[in-house]
């Protein structure tokens, strides 16, 4: 069973040093760019990825990615995670067996408890709901992919949006180890709070176009202490 391993890219130079090696138990591993302006590019090719351009946004890059690929099972990875040791093995042998999809368990790159609470409640929801992040990889074959009709090109949402015309996925025992840099720029609380909410909207129907733009909302400015001025949270 071929596996292709997909990663879109957008200035990701700082993680793929991390990421690519990791993929080097696929049979193949595609890096789909949407315009970086660092070395992204040329990282890719050090470590023999093959490149492709697409269009700027992640679920373009997906799709682009997947019309690329030449394997019986597609993997999708975010640029900013980093598969443990022995998930191929696993992924081949659950591929063998089953049609439905899996994923990997997420765990994030701190210590702090916050992050711990965060990976059990990601755990809970996948198993509950069958909707993993897409930092938890996502491994489907490629004809049960092609039949889903696969990514489209949302601004916002694609993993889920795809989640829903796919059999319910499977979480296995390697670990996807993820960037917890979001929590700790916009704090554990804050961040968990607003991914939430992009869920509660997307299940209530709101678009993706509206979902991204609360998603990339800035945070508010707080008075710097002891002036008057600001600072960009």
């Amino acid at each position: 069973m071929k596996i292709s391993a997909i990663v879109p890219t957008l200035n990701a130079a700082r993680y793929l040093h991390d990421c690519l090696p990791a993929l080097n138990e696929a049979d193949e591993v595609i890096v789909v760019d949407g315009g970086s302006e660092d070395a992204t590019r040329d990282i890719a090719r050090r470590y023999s990825a093959r490149l492709i351009e697409s269009a700027r946004g992640r679920g373009a890059q997906l799709a682009a990615g997947a019309s690329a690929t030449s394997g019986d099972a597609l993997l999708f990875v975010h640029a900013d995670t980093r598969l443990s040791p022995g998930w191929a093995e696993l992924a081949r042998r659950h591929l063998e067996r089953h049609i439905r999809p899996a994923c990997f368990r997420l765990r994030l790159d701190d210590r702090a408890w916050q992050a711990r609470v965060i990976e059990r409640g990601v755990t809970l929801r996948t198993r509950l709901f069958g909707l993993p992040y897409g930092d938890q990889g996502l491994l489907v074959r490629q004809d049960v992919y092609r039949r889903s009709g696969g990514y489209r090109p949302l601004p916002m949402m694609e993993d889920v949006e795809l989640l829903e015309r796919l059999p319910r996925p499977v979480q296995l025992r390697a670990d996807a180890v993820t960037s917890a840099e979001r929590w700790r720029s916009d704090g554990w609380a804050r961040r968990s709070a607003r991914n939430l909410a992009c869920l509660a909207l997307w299940q209530a129907g709101v678009s993706p176009e509206r979902i991204a733009a609360v998603y990339h909302r800035p945070r508010r400015a707080s008075p710097l202490p002891g002036g008057s001025g600001s600072r960009a949270e």
